[in-house]
């Protein structure tokens, strides 16, 4: 009678056959060390870890694995910059993994978001004051009704165009970021 193989040794005399490759082994590595600085990123964008710890282990790893992360990261908190971020996080990292400070870009970027804050405010006041006119044509008035503004087709249209017009004054930072030297 013949034994019967455990699903172990069966997978092994399967893989037996199959070499990974040193290319195939690289790629792996290399996707690891991207999982573990994503991992870096979000726990820092979150503020779960601080940026020095961050940096303390980007410096244990081999001059390759650091290249490598850094590289990683700073795209990483390049293409994170957004009006709505956290961007004082994001600039301390850049400047970090740059070793070197981006104060004309930051300060740029901390004008464009004073600026983005300030035209929302104002559209949403607009829009706030004709949902309210509207409601009142209406019937429906009083201290107690606040006029939902996403609702409203003029503020989807006005803050699309508003995005529109900073998210490529946006993009303009991310760009100077990435060849800053």
């Amino acid at each position: 009678m013949k034994e019967i193989k455990s699903t172990l040794e069966l997978a092994l005399e399967r893989t037996r056959r199959l070499a990974i490759t040193q290319e195939e082994r690289e790629e792996i590595k290399r996707q690891q060390l991207l999982k573990k600085a994503t991992g870096f990123f979000h726990r820092y964008t979150e503020g779960h870890i601080p940026l020095h710890e961050i940096l303390r282990e980007i410096e244990r790893m081999t001059d390759q694995e650091r290249s490598q992360v850094k590289k990683a990261r700073l795209s990483q908190w390049v293409e994170a910059l957004s009006l709505e971020s956290d961007h004082e996080r994001l600039f301390d990292g850049i400047e970090s993994l740059r070793e070197t400070k981006v104060s004309e870009v930051r300060e740029k970027f901390q004008l464009l978001v004073s600026e983005y804050q300030a035209e929302r405010k104002e559209i949403e006041q607009d829009i706030e004051r004709r949902a309210t006119e509207e409601l009142k044509t209406e019937g429906i008035s009083g201290t107690a009704v606040v006029p939902r503004l996403e609702d409203h087709p003029a503020w989807r249209e006005r803050t699309q165009a508003m995005n529109a017009l900073f998210g490529k004054r946006v993009e303009d930072i991310r760009e100077a970021l990435r060849s800053y030297k």
